[in-house]
């Protein structure tokens, strides 16, 4: 009883807050709902900040223009959020500071704060159709994950620390998103910390957080149990060895350091361990030229193979051959025995202002170029595509920023396993937030699709992770070295791997229906500010 009245009466606190102290209380939220997620995977915080989202919106009802007053607190969240759960993206501008360093203050305002855009979308959709009860918890519901996936599809998405990857800390509630895949997730973990906003306002419907308690519960009790009755299978015959050198990348490109580079990739690869390796994998762009057009890389690599070995990795390709224009490709390569090259892969997914600058002419005005100093631009492949790999099951290569998006990362054939090759020294050194993240989305992708992924990362983290997302072997960040491994063999494809988004969209429609057709009273939209001012709670 005494611990249901202080709740009570911090509800009515937040509520009150208006101008000013309600938006800073947002930006809060937001910015403490960060450490939820890798590395320090602290969900209940999370939980906790919807909720308080979800007080500050019943308090902008009170205001003149309430659906105005819910997107500027969306906001105000959604930058909190993305500027202490983004940083690290800063670190890619001091990369070449004389070019980039100047942009760093308007990429920390301008990348967080356009971000936030979309949670600002997201409850003001959510204030415009607020009613009293558990009504509003599920139309704050709707809206917010709607906001989410349009952030991870909008001008070719960038969905990164979406809701579900909260729960980082837990790998048994992870496995739910082999089910519901990590929108599903999302979902769910924002309803439930919705809910938790009913035990702050006097509300009979108390039964919602419990319900969703219990949801939890049983979610995290099926994938320990999926965990604990199924331990890691290997593939036999296969044997991994993923080369990590460690570079940094400002001395990756520098001209006196590139055949030093080179020779050092190619005696990591040769260090003798038993049993030797079947296939060995390279990172993302690991060679620091055009490797197709260097012979005596080409010669290193034909004698590294031998007769018995393939060779994966990330390399820049230039395509000069349709056109005077030259082309460059952050693609993958795949060499048979002898060095005989099997396939080529280009990266379809490429990263705004990385790889391509979208409204060039523009920003190249005001002096905002990509930070691949690489001459030309990058041209986009037509994947994802599945390789017949000899010794191996089929692969399906996924470069970096690829492994983000749910759902696009199996092409039309279904592969054995993915190879995701990576450089996260762009994402800053050991203490940064950015590698740690990147390992945990590329874990939830082998759980959603139920395959193994070989993780090759220049600087760290390279893994091999099977497919219930456990790390079976792992390289830390800033380590150099070579990994060893047997392949998991992957699993029947999963529910998501066979329905996608569906679920998600289901129970989204649900949401839906039950935000506007309870018997809650009538929605809030559009009527004017004298009905809403006295807003109350049953």
């Amino acid at each position: 009883m005494r611990a249901g009245a202080a709740l009570e009466r911090i509800g009515t606190k937040v509520r009150a807050l208006r101008g000013g102290p309600q938006l800073g209380a947002a930006f809060l939220a937001g910015l403490f709902s960060a450490l939820s997620f890798a590395p320090l995977g602290l969900f209940p915080v999370l939980l906790l900040s919807f909720a308080v989202l979800v007080l500050l919106l019943d308090g902008a009802q009170a205001s003149r223009r309430p659906f105005w007053r819910s997107a500027l607190l969306g906001w105000a969240y959604g930058f909190g959020q993305f500027l202490a759960g983004l940083y690290w993206v800063a670190y890619a501008f001091v990369v070449d500071p004389q070019q980039h360093a100047w942009q760093i203050p308007f990429v920390l305002l301008l990348f967080p704060g356009g971000l936030a855009l979309f949670m600002a979308l997201g409850c003001a959709l959510a204030g415009g159709f607020w009613r009293e009860g558990a009504a509003r918890i599920f139309a704050f519901t709707a809206a917010y994950s709607l906001a989410e996936w349009l952030r991870g599809h909008i001008l070719t998405g960038f969905p990164w620390d979406v809701p579900g990857y909260g729960w980082g800390a837990s790998l048994a509630i992870l496995q739910s998103a082999s089910v519901f895949g990590v929108y599903g997730l999302s979902l769910l973990t924002v309803l439930f910390g919705a809910s938790l906003a009913l035990l702050c306002d006097g509300s009979r419907q108390k039964y919602l957080p419990i319900a969703l308690a219990a949801v939890f519960l049983a979610l995290w009790a099926c994938g320990a149990l999926r965990l604990g009755l199924t331990p890691t299978a290997t593939v036999p015959g296969v044997r991994l060895r993923l080369v990590q050198p460690n570079v940094a990348q400002a001395d990756k490109y520098k001209p006196s350091l590139r055949a030093a580079h080179w020779q050092e990739l190619v005696n990591l690869t040769g260090t003798q361990r038993r049993p030797p390796p079947t296939h060995i994998i390279w990172p993302e762009a690991a060679p620091p030229f055009l490797l197709a057009r260097v012979p005596e890389a080409l010669d290193s690599i034909a004698i590294l193979t031998g007769a018995s070995k393939v060779l994966m990795t990330g390399a820049v390709r230039l395509d000069d051959r349709l056109s005077a224009k030259r082309l460059f490709h952050n693609s993958f390569y795949i060499f048979g025995h002898g060095g005989r090259a099997l396939a080529t892969y280009d990266k379809f997914h490429l990263v705004p202002f990385g790889e391509y600058v979208p409204f060039a002419q523009t920003l190249h005005i005001l002096g905002i170029d990509k930070l691949v100093n690489q001459p030309g631009s990058f041209g986009a492949g037509d994947g994802p595509h599945t390789y017949d790999i000899p010794g191996a099951p089929p692969a399906g290569p996924l470069i970096c920023y690829e492994v983000l998006f749910p759902a696009e990362v199996v092409g039309g054939r279904r592969p054995g396993w993915l190879v995701n090759v990576t450089d996260d020294s762009w994402f800053g050194p050991a203490s940064s937030s950015g590698p740690y993240q990147h390992f945990l989305i590329a874990r939830v992708r082998a759980i959603e699709e139920g395959l193994p992924i070989a993780r090759d990362a220049n600087t760290g983290i390279s893994a091999i992770i099977d497919p219930f997302g456990r790390a079976v072997a792992q390289l830390g960040v800033n380590q150099t070295g070579v990994l060893d491994s047997g392949l998991p063999a992957s699993l029947a494809p999963t529910v998501f791997a066979r329905l996608h988004h569906l679920l998600f969209w289901l129970m989204w429609i649900a949401c839906c229906a039950v935000a506007l057709f309870s018997n809650a009273s009538r929605a809030n939209l559009f009527l004017p500010p004298r009905q809403k001012s006295g807003y109350r709670l049953q």
